[in-house]
């Protein structure tokens, strides 16, 4: 059984910009309510749109059963988990909003997110405990639902969420704080604001009403267990974050890089700039090909290292905005430094130079920091604000120096 295209356009308008992603790349639908695979989780976070014409495929309760069986506990998972699970496994809306803030998290913060599950302090997180975060992210979503037909606004609650909801119910709660950002990383605020012990207590009853009729996804199974009677610690829960990370990380790395230990300087660059709202991206490839003549490569370490700095780019900008308030210029040395001190993370000297020669317009190895601020913060919020269509293309030179390697 398959869902009709037009169904799917008629929905899209009353759908907030998430909701719209998560229904053109979820494939998959049971008992009413859509479900991503792992597969499409990752072609929603590293490609401009679904490869195939997106149809709805209903699953069996049989079905369901035998992905949920094959599904490796939470201490076997890995950076290719997602991978290896491809086309078996199902990820519901509120686990891909999960899935999308943890791309986002620093490692510093790994610690913070379990804290938050984990309301009475035992060091284990319980499925009770992390089923409150669909509650917390339905209502959020439901503050800020577009106005229109009642009745399609309903169906689009019961593909989301799997229930039917009404909007009044969401007024017993204190929610005025939960739409006050529109970024995916402003969910972790809202988790975080919204687990005062009362409120929980409140969201966690609440959420025992509604998981009796929500059926089991992958990642339940991943760190609950069949029977959902395990319990996560933070070691588990540290590995499974930082394996997803590294995992996105390998897959955009390994699409540039056919086969060889690097990319080109000027794959990085597309690379930072595809998720952003850069209107002309051809000046700052113009520029970084014109002061970096001589290709050296960026290491899939040195890319990892940069995306990790980028999840702690709001601690970096406030060492950023102290070198601005001493009027102190900033050039390579002092952006090195700056990043380590704010974030940890130690960026070699060519990656340092090779973003400089990228964002440095004006040519006087000066970093414009407010702008590339302002643009890495476009970088980080991959697959909710849009995606810039980008030529999928290297120099001459790198496809020449790649064969050559090949052969």
């Amino acid at each position: 059984v398959t869902e009709n295209r037009s169904d799917l356009e008629d929905l899209h308008l009353y759908a907030t910009p998430r909701e719209q992603r998560f229904r053109r790349f979820a494939s998959l639908e049971f008992e009413g309510q859509l479900y991503m695979t792992p597969y499409d989780f990752i072609q929603a976070v590293t490609n401009d749109e679904p490869k195939r014409a997106k149809k709805w495929r209903s699953l069996s309760k049989q079905e369901l059963n035998q992905i949920l069986m094959e599904t490796p506990p939470v201490w076997k998972g890995s950076s290719k988990l997602f991978r290896n699970l491809n086309e078996k496994g199902v990820i519901s809306y509120t686990e891909y909003l999960f899935l999308l803030c943890i791309l986002t998290k620093p490692h510093a913060g790994f610690r913070i997110a379990f804290n938050m599950f984990d309301t009475d302090g035992n060091e284990m997180v319980d499925k009770k405990e992390f089923l409150v975060l669909q509650e917390i992210f339905r209502k959020k979503n439901e503050k800020r639902e577009r106005k229109g037909d009642e009745e399609k606004r309903a169906m689009l609650r019961l593909q989301l969420y799997g229930y039917h909801t009404s909007t009044n119910s969401v007024c017993t709660l204190n929610t005025s704080d939960l739409c006050k950002k529109r970024s995916i990383v402003s969910y972790w605020d809202t988790l975080r604001r919204s687990t005062s012990q009362a409120l929980f207590s409140d969201l966690a009853e609440r959420a025992d009403d509604t998981a009796s009729s929500l059926s089991d996804t992958t990642l339940l199974v991943h760190f609950f267990g069949k029977k959902g009677k395990a319990e996560l610690n933070f070691e588990d829960f540290y590995r499974f974050m930082d394996n997803l990370q590294t995992e996105v990380l390998e897959i955009e790395f390994l699409s540039y890089s056919n086969g060889m230990n690097t990319i080109s300087e000027e794959d990085f660059a597309h690379i930072l700039l595809r998720y952003t709202n850069v209107e002309n991206t051809s000046s700052y490839l113009e520029n970084m090909r014109c002061r970096i003549p001589e290709e050296k490569g960026i290491t899939f370490d040195e890319f990892r290292s940069f995306f990790q700095f980028l999840n702690n780019l709001e601690d970096f900008t406030i060492a950023m905005q102290m070198y601005n308030f001493a009027s102190r210029s900033i050039g390579q040395d002092e952006f090195k430094r700056a990043v380590y001190v704010a974030t940890g993370v130690k960026l070699s000297p060519h990656l340092v130079n090779t973003v400089f020669k990228i964002f440095d317009v004006d040519r006087d190895d000066q970093l414009s920091y407010k702008e590339f601020i302002g643009i890495m913060k476009d970088r980080l919020n991959r697959g909710f604000r849009g995606y810039k269509p980008i030529q999928r293309y290297t120099t001459f030179k790198s496809c020449v120096r790649k064969e050559l390697y090949s052969r």
